[in-house]
């Protein structure tokens, strides 16, 4: 069982412009960009909110299937179990799901950006609606890589990506789904 320890910022993308300035001055790792589609689950287990079944699928192939857990945080900053397994086929765990009572939920898509800074994994998320960073690490490693990068004062977001695609999203009969317009997606 891992433990996933985050702090979420909502940005406009001049602020998202400035905080890649100041990676690349504090010397950081650009470890490349991706573009997601996150398939949320609902079914036996998951009906409280706190828990998660998400199959993501990475554009060139690459998916991974993760179990996620809400435990209690401070400052903003999140806790959670997160368990997580490579998946080579996306399609037949989705068909395993289906039989075992799981019904895709919520679908969005998000272009995700990494880099490496001062012991912590910093991410730029854009999602059709907004834009974030998130820092991951140990609680005292985000708060310095916090201040090292200027974000004190950014707004922190408390909801995930759930939550805000469930505010933001389309209803398609059981599924709520958010996605960039066709041919937006085609720069991530």
């Amino acid at each position: 069982m891992g433990t996933e320890i985050e702090k979420k910022y909502r940005v406009s993308s001049g602020e998202a412009a400035g905080l890649r300035d100041r990676l690349r001055a504090a010397g950081a790792e650009a470890r490349g960009e991706e573009f997601e589609e996150n398939t949320l689950y609902a079914g036996p287990g998951l009906e409280q909110g706190n828990r998660v079944l998400r199959l993501r699928r990475v554009r060139g192939g690459r998916s991974v299937f993760t179990f996620k857990e809400s435990m209690a945080g401070e400052a903003g900053i999140k806790r959670r179990r997160e368990d997580e397994t490579a998946v080579s086929d996306p399609e037949a765990l989705a068909a395993i799901l289906g039989a075992l009572g799981y019904t895709p939920a919520a679908v969005y898509e998000k272009r995700r950006e990494t880099w490496l800074v001062a012991g912590v994994e910093v991410v730029l998320d854009e999602l059709p609606f907004g834009q974030f960073v998130e820092i991951e690490g140990t609680e005292e490693s985000i708060l310095e890589a916090e201040r090292l990068l200027e974000l004190a004062a950014t707004r922190v977001e408390p909801k995930s990506y759930p939550q805000l695609t469930l505010e933001h999203g389309t209803r398609r009969g059981a599924l709520v789904e958010i996605r960039f317009e066709k041919g937006e997606h085609e720069n991530g």
